[in-house]
């Protein structure tokens, strides 16, 4: 570690020393003051930009007698905003005909409406605190022209990215990833394998939503992560072109455009990936059972090719200017191939060996999807925010899995190979409606909805009939399951805004039917449950751009299709997994209190802690010689958690970001009978350091350290990351190129995990590259002129939570 520090401290000596400073053609000075208390105000945002391009040149902050001073920009037209919370903007227009301006003083007039939300008061935020969510600016990153969205991730308030890429929000694995607000296909069953092919100057802004209003569905327990993407579409037209190439990852592209002419307008976005000799991995596992210790040894090699293309496209038509239509459409289509070899060896007590033989492995999986929605927007002449919406959606999200097995060097072990086949998937239709009606103080929203939603999962095994040489079907691991879950709702929220107060609070009723088929063995399931889930949330501004946030609510799991479905993955015989129809919802309850103070800086602090009971847990237990894992309702799980985010500009060049947490963590629960006690500690901690070289070249440094993860039965292991990386605007700003190299200092690493249990012991460990070297390019074109309307309300299924991959051993 203090070899990369030492090492990156003399990279920014040399690159500081080298860097030429543009020569002053203009200075702009003023005084910005409160129109009504004549005082002068500190910490006012301050935007130059080009008037005829509108392109962004300079910003900066007042001091603290509410002066400032810009140089260095040519001769010419510009934009002045200014910008400060509880206050109306200004903007004023520069006509450049002096090298010297001077504004005198600026007043700025306090907003008649209460506070809605306290943002970083800097020339682009990159944290903004509302009542009930974070957001994080993507754009105002540097790092957006270069890292992809996963990457991006790492860097916002209480999510994580650990070591096998699987996103975690405040260390839980229950929640919901949204796309504009809405649920997609796009990120159904591995949302990080999505993000990584998708380059995070695509999107605007990354929200976490920890305390969710009642408007949103109740599912997800740690709360909700919110994409939104780049959807301004203006009069005329824009759009980008990425391109993006890792050793680890292969070659991504990604294009969008937008386009709006008269009363029509048009976003839509595409992106692929072409992964080509992406390095293996390797992994070995030790188990150890039994009161007199027999042992399993495994070891083996991994070969995995992902291909990736994804969809997008978003039609508005203005009817008139109080009627909307917007239509939405958006697929994905995945393929994912893993090769494995592996050989196993089973040991008695004498180290004797008792069994062994050889595995050869494929594996083909084509995740995909399909979204279709409509949209209805009607507004109301006495209030341009009284609106009714109306809302259709569709959506297909289907899972084809095929696994080959073929088994030889046998010794003592009887199994033959085998062909395992499972077609599952979703069909959705969502029916909605939502009201906002506005009054002076207080805005108020209702709703109804309804979700029908139908998944199955037809699956079957053939043995190989090593006599007659073909593959004859195995009745007991076969299966047809139907599983069918309605659910209704209705809600209404309530939003209050004073001087130096907000509240938020709301209360959701949701009615769930299930009804379950297994078709193959003639058994059903069928059941219902009701949930009240209430929502509060509570702002009190403080002086100095200070404010405290309260929040209650709660919130709901429910068991997904991967944790539902009875396929039994034998892909590794001595290693078997499968899901668990009879697996009920979990009801979490959540408190926070959140600190968060803006000026030059910012800096967020929070406390945090939930408990639920009867949790879905992932549990292992050993028969024989084999392990099985499922999913099991079987305990309580409580969280204590603290998360520190800060953001300061050292100097007009220099910039830090830390990001923390530390959470302790309480898990209970039975399992085949056997009660269970797990706590500790875990956390993460995240830095990034900026340099400025000059008007068109940027470097930046990251820095983490994620700890292990607590389980029931183990525990994951900690890991180290580094990153860095430069960037060159090109074409007057309009492009960028890249280069970053990741972990430099380690070419390969280990992960390693263990779960324990009364009869056995399991410690895994793999293997794989590390290091990775990335460079592309991206490019924006386009001209814009006015905005277009967009629909303000829309079907956001997020009452169930983002499926894990299929389990692959």
């Amino acid at each position: 570690m203090r070899r990369i520090l030492l090492i990156t401290f003399c990279l920014y000596l040399s690159i500081a020393a080298l860097a030429q400073t543009a020569p002053q053609k203009i200075t702009i000075k003023g005084v910005v003051i409160d129109s009504v208390t004549n005082k002068p105000l500190p910490y006012v945002t301050v935007n130059l930009s080009d008037l005829k391009t509108k392109q962004a040149i300079k910003s900066t902050l007042t001091k603290e007698d509410g002066g400032f001073e810009l140089k260095g920009t040519a001769v010419k037209a510009y934009n002045l905003v200014f910008s400060f919370v509880g206050y109306k903007g200004k903007a004023i227009v520069i006509n450049g005909t002096s090298p010297d301006v001077n504004m005198g003083k600026v007043l700025l007039q306090v907003a008649n409406k209460g506070l809605k939300e306290v943002s970083v008061t800097a020339a682009k935020p990159l944290i903004k605190q509302e009542i009930d969510r974070i957001g994080y600016d993507v754009q105002a990153d540097p790092e957006s022209k270069s890292l992809n969205v996963l990457d991006m991730l790492r860097k916002v308030p209480l999510v994580t990215v650990d070591a096998s890429d699987n996103i975690l929000l405040k260390g839980g694995s229950s929640y919901k990833v949204l796309i504009n607000g809405r649920s997609s296909s796009l990120v159904a069953h591995n949302p990080s394998d999505v993000f990584k092919a998708m380059p995070a100057s695509s999107i605007q802004k990354i929200e976490i939503i920890t305390i969710p209003p009642a408007k949103y569905d109740a599912e997800g327990l740690a709360g909700i992560i919110n994409i939104i993407t780049n959807r301004k579409v203006d009069e005329g037209y824009n759009g980008t072109l990425n391109s993006r190439y890792s050793n680890l990852s292969g070659l991504n592209n990604s294009a969008s455009v937008n386009a709006k002419e008269g009363r029509l307008g048009l976003s839509a976005y595409s992106s692929f990936n072409d992964p080509k000799n992406i390095p293996g991995s390797t992994s070995s596992s030790l188990q150890t059972f039994g009161a007199n210790p027999s042992y399993l040894m495994q070891s083996g090699n991994n070969d995995q090719l992902s291909k990736f293309h994804y969809t997008s496209a978003e039609l508005s038509y203005e009817i008139d200017s109080l009627n909307l239509l917007n239509f939405e459409y958006s697929s994905v289509h995945s393929n994912v191939s893993l090769d494995n070899n592996q050989f196993t060896q089973l040991f008695g007590v004498t180290n004797n060996i008792l069994q062994s033989y050889r595995i050869t492995s494929a594996s083909n999986s084509k995740p995909g999807g399909t979204d279709l929605g409509l949209n209805y927007q009607l507004g109301f002449k006495r209030n341009k925010n009284q609106l009714l919406t109306l809302s259709y959606k569709y959506s297909k999200t289907p899972y084809d899995n095929d696994n080959t097995e073929s088994i030889y060097d046998r010794f003592n072990y009887g199994q033959p190979s085998y062909l395992q086949h499972n077609n599952s998937g979703t069909n959705e239709q969502t029916i909605q409606a939502d009201y906002v009606h506005p009054l002076k103080k207080i805005n108020i929203e209702g709703g109804l909805k309804a979700i029908l939603r139908s998944s199955f999962s037809n699956f079957e095994t053939n043995n190989l009939d090593s006599i007659k040489n073909i593959y004859v079907a195995d009745p007991g691991n076969s299966n047809n399951f139907h599983y069918n879950q309605d659910v209704y709702s209705f809600y209404n929220d309530y939003q209050l805004n004073l001087n130096n107060w907000g509240f938020k609070g709301g209360l959701r009723i949701e009615r769930t039917v299930i009804d379950a088929d297994f078709t193959s063995t003639s058994s059903v399931l069928n059941q219902g449950y009701n949930n009240l889930i209430p929502s509060i949330a509570i702002q009190r501004r403080l002086k100095g751009n200070a404010s405290f946030i309260f929040g209650f609510t709660n919130r709901i799991e429910r068991p997904d299709i991967t944790e539902l479905n009875p396929f039994v993955n034998k892909q590794d015989p001595k290693f078997i997994s499968t899901g668990n129809p009879n697996l009920q919802p979990v009801l979490n309850h959540s408190f926070e209190l959140n600190y968060s103070k803006f000026s030059k800086g910012s800096i967020n602090i929070g406390l945090s802690y939930s408990f639920a009971n009867n949790t879905i847990q992932n549990v292992t237990r050993l028969q024989d010689t084999v392990t099985f894992t499922t999913y099991q309702n079987l305990g309580s799980d409580r969280k204590l958690a603290t998360n520190v985010s800060v953001n300061y500009p050292l100097t007009k060049k220099l910039s830090l970001t830390i990001n923390g947490s530390v959470t302790s963590v309480w898990l209970h629960g039975f399992v085949s009978g056997r009660e269970y006690d797990n706590q500790g500690i875990q956390g993460y901690s995240y830095s990034y350091t900026s340099y400025k070289i000059s008007d068109n070249w940027r470097t930046g440094l990251s820095l983490g350290f994620y700890s292990s993860n607590v389980l029931l039965q183990g525990k994951s292991s900690g890991y180290v990351f580094s990153n860095l990386g430069i960037t060159k605007d090109i074409f007057k700003k309009k492009g960028s190129v890249f280069f970053n190299v990741a972990n430099p200092f380690t070419p390969n690493r280990t992960v390693t995990s263990f779960t324990s249990a009364p009869d056995f012991y399991q410690t895994t460990a793999s293997r794989y590259v590390y290091r990775a070297f990335s460079g592309g390019i991206n490019f924006r074109f386009g001209e814009l002129k006015s905005a277009i309307k967009k629909n303000k309300r829309g079907i956001n299924n997020d009452d169930k939570k983002a499926s894990a991959p299929a389990s692959v051993n």
